[in-house]
């Protein structure tokens, strides 16, 4: 192993273990629970951010479309919540006792067919994971073995965005419309709406974000993650040396919508409702804007830009509500032309260096990883 690449390895694994000292230790215990449970709605986003650095930092595929899979991930779990809170007992004074009140109020005298499945948590939990996984495997292999891709395949994922919303908004009767899915209060009997609920909430979603960084590290470093880099930079030449390009692209691609619909379940649990305003087109280009902020070659860099954009975002709205949207387009071009690889390769290229100099060290060139996509 060079010693440039293990200097970059070491700088990941420090800044690794920077996010999870910060967001488990530090946060909450400086943090009251209202902000705490604002952070962990910000952590729900970066599962997304996660995903993409696989699919669009490591495979070149860029999609627009991703918080599709999160409004996936995030309504399979709402349905089995809104279930459960709609008990014959608490919904009574319905003209149709033991429907969710959406479905009332469309004049809906029976529980859908595709509900009911949705009464156990068992299936809601699988379905968390293999719905969206299953609409991102529908949608890949059409594109992928078709060799579509670059800006083609990401107009086609934003497309796909627009149509669910347009479908989920239509639909009052059986998706709760534009409103979304709301009211959510138990999850087995145990209160979900209160302080103690959101604070283990909170833990859990750290551990998850944390399990999937280093899934999508295991990934990376294995040599399934150098094929994708080869992909991502000469798709031709892997495809002469006699790999299927298309399933490595199916893959990854899978993959990051299955990791996007596990922040979509936690974000559901911890918000405390679901609605098509997380599965639309400004959403997912917003997802975008916090893997390229934080940088889209760095599975630490992409946490750290969805909690940074989030945070100018919240900060931003309460301080200037008139103008909080051009901050916000401020800071991305600021960010984008001063730092075009992200906050992650202002480390690793100017800070990190900087240091080792300092330290007598020789200075670490970019990882492989980082290098231009052609």
């Amino acid at each position: 192993m060079s010693a440039a690449l293990k200097n970059n390895r070491n700088i990941e694994l420090v800044g690794f273990l920077l996010i999870a000292v910060t967001i488990m230790v530090v946060l909450p215990l400086l943090l009251d629970n209202f902000r705490l449970n604002l952070v962990g709605k910000y952590l729900t986003y970066a599962f997304v951010a996660v995903g993409l650095v696989l699919c669009w930092g490591y495979t070149g595929i860029l999609s627009l479309g991703q918080g599709v899979f999160f409004g996936l991930g995030g309504y399979c779990m709402a349905m089995f919540l809104k279930l459960e809170a709609s008990s014959v007992e608490n919904t009574k004074i319905q003209s149709t006792p033991g429907i969710p009140d959406f479905m009332d109020w469309n004049q809906l005298t029976e529980l859908p067919l595709f509900w009911i499945p949705f009464k156990s948590l068992a299936f809601a939990l699988l379905a968390v994971i293999a719905v969206p996984t299953l609409a991102a495997l529908i949608l890949s292999i059409a594109m992928f073995k078709r060799r579509v891709g670059g800006v083609y395949f990401a107009i086609i994922t934003q497309a796909l965005a627009a149509v669910l919303t347009i479908l989920i908004v239509g639909r009052q009767g059986y998706t709760g419309g534009i409103n979304g899915i709301t009211d959510l209060r138990t999850l087995l009997g145990w209160d979900i709406r209160t302080d103690n609920a959101k604070y283990i909430l909170y833990f859990v979603c750290c551990a998850l974000l944390m399990g999937a960084m280093l899934l999508a590290r295991f990934v990376i470093a294995s040599k399934l993650g150098r094929i994708l880099v080869a992909v991502r930079d000469k798709e031709d030449r892997v495809r002469f040396s006699g790999y299927d390009v298309a399933n490595f692209q199916v893959f990854v691609f899978c993959l990051a919508s299955a990791i996007a619909a596990v922040g979509g379940a936690m974000f559901t649990l911890q918000v405390g409702f679901m609605s098509p305003s997380f599965v639309g087109i400004v959403p997912s280009i917003e997802m975008v804007i916090f893997c390229a902020v934080g940088g889209r070659h760095s599975l630490v860099g992409a946490v750290v830009g969805t909690l940074v954009v989030n945070w100018a975002k919240t900060l931003f709205s309460e301080s200037f509500p008139q103008l909080w949207l051009f901050a916000m387009g401020g800071l991305f071009i600021l960010v984008v032309l001063a730092f075009p690889r992200g906050l992650a390769g202002l480390v690793t290229d100017q800070i990190a260096p900087f240091i080792g100099r300092l330290g007598g060290a020789r200075p670490a060139s970019p990882s492989p990883a980082a290098s231009p996509a052609e």
